[in-house]
């Protein structure tokens, strides 16, 4: 079974690249967050298309922001639309759905930014991870968190850590939620496989971070131990970041029993050569 998670930010701007990358890596789940889609926009925009691709959809969407949606032709039931009993901002937003798929409980998650350090979606930002771990713990062990989880896990998994001293997506706290989340019996899949490997899954479109290859890793697959032990592949297509119109991130697929491409390597194609510094676009 092939697992993929992709945050397209905009699923309207990126139909154009979605459907041709789905026949391409022919992925059995799809996991995707920034969908921006109402969803019965959703269902009007894609619902045809992908059935004709053997694919029931999932669907946790709002106007204009967020949304989340899962892609399955491998049985999608026991559909969640958000966390229950999680925190909103005020009010709850459209930032998780689950659904059970070829046996694994499945959870495609855009968890929220944060924006500022200690600001009060800072302090959501952590709530709502406090909430999505109580989740996973009540849920099966056979479960996938997927998604754009805003955090780089460790500095390994930012392209300078000095360049985002004082900015979220790499503070303690932050990182500690993490942490808490994975202590719920998960594992991540593509740094357990690759743990020396320069991997990221998202650069900033300004100043040619992609082209200098200056990115940051927070799309990650968190996998129970066994569905983790299932793992044949683990890998970022980043050649669906290139070309035009891209999305800002790039996906994470992982491929469960058997690999159709083979064990192919962390990054695919492999990244260009990396710079030696470099400040965030936001930060000059």
């Amino acid at each position: 079974m092939r697992v993929a998670t992709w945050n397209v930010n905009s699923v309207k701007q990126r139909l154009p690249r979605l459907l041709p990358w789905l026949d391409q890596r022919a992925p059995d789940v799809v996991c995707l967050q920034e969908t921006k889609l109402a969803d019965e926009a959703f269902t009007a925009l894609l619902g045809g298309p992908l059935a004709e691709r053997g694919y029931e959809v999932a669907l946790n969407g709002e106007v204009q922001w967020n949304g989340v949606a899962i892609l399955s032709r491998v049985g999608l039931t026991d559909v969640v639309r958000g966390i229950p009993d999680g925190p909103g901002f005020p009010d709850p937003e459209a930032r998780a759905v689950s659904a059970t798929c070829g046996g694994v409980r499945v959870h495609s998650v855009y968890v929220p930014n944060g924006r500022e350090p200690d600001s009060d979606h800072y302090q959501y930002k952590l709530a709502w991870l406090a909430a999505l771990r109580d989740n996973v713990v009540a849920g099966p062990d056979d479960v996938m968190v997927c998604g754009d989880i805003n955090i780089a896990p460790t500095d390994a998994d930012v392209f300078d850590p000095a360049a985002y001293v004082g900015h979220t997506h790499v503070t303690e706290p932050e990182r500690a939620a993490l942490t808490e989340l994975l202590n719920a019996g998960l594992h991540d899949v593509v740094r357990d496989r690759w743990p020396d490997q320069r991997v990221y899954t998202y650069w900033d479109y300004r100043a040619g971070m992609f082209h200098r290859d200056l990115g940051m890793r927070i799309d990650l697959v968190l996998a129970g131990s066994p569905v983790a032990d299932r793992v044949a592949a683990a890998w970022v297509d980043r050649h669906a970041r290139k070309g035009s119109g891209p999305s800002d991130h790039a996906p994470v697929i992982v491929d469960l029993d058997e690999a159709p491409d083979g064990d192919i390597g962390p990054v695919v194609p492999p990244p260009s050569a990396r710079g030696t510094t470099a400040k965030l676009p936001q930060s000059q």
